[in-house]
């Protein structure tokens, strides 16, 4: 049973952690956008620079909305339920600056392409990951694609350090997590 002890024991462990916002479960628009006002009220009370008020809210946003295309997209997979589950994002603050901390359930095939993609951006340094951004935009979209694949690698430009992310086999499923500091 859930009581305050334990209440109290997950905030003092966010806390410890510097979590300032976290979320677990199905992301819908609406939560996507008020949990990035709440990120943005909270900066602009620490008198945070504007840049930073923005590569952070920006990040966000094209991660939970990743997350929630993503659980979309598999509709009617043997898997679906548990996909639109797994969502997890977490924004804190450390000695490095801001980070955004994402989690969810991803398809074994999709969990490679996502790794192959994150390998090929996380060595580059931004003006190579400028030339990779304007060279994506010129590509026409492959069929049956729901974006230009402009994502990842604008978050990799607003990033003050490489991307970090991992993936922990789930047996049918991995778990795909990503790290980005601002």
């Amino acid at each position: 049973m859930f009581d305050e002890k334990m209440l109290l024991d997950l905030q003092s462990t966010l806390g410890s952690h510097g979590i300032l916002i976290s979320f677990s479960g199905r992301f819908s628009q609406g939560i996507i956008e008020e949990l990035g006002e709440a990120i943005m009220e909270h900066m602009k009370a620490e008198d945070r620079p504007r840049n930073d008020i923005y590569n952070v809210f920006a990040i966000f946003v094209e991660i939970t909305h990743n997350i929630k295309k993503y659980a979309q997209s598999k509709l009617g997979s043997d898997f679906y339920d548990q996909i639109y589950s797994s969502g997890i994002v977490t924004i804190g603050r450390n000695e490095e600056g801001y980070f955004i901390c994402s989690g969810n359930l991803v398809e074994k095939t999709d969990a490679e392409k996502l790794a192959n993609a994150l390998d090929a951006l996380i060595p580059l340094d931004k003006d190579q990951l400028k030339k990779c951004y304007k060279e994506q935009r010129k590509k026409d979209l492959p069929p049956g694609s729901t974006g230009a694949g402009l994502g990842l690698i604008d978050i990799a430009r607003k990033s003050s350090k490489p991307l970090h992310y991992s993936m922990r086999d789930m047996q049918d499923l991995e778990f795909f997590t990503l790290t980005v500091m601002v």
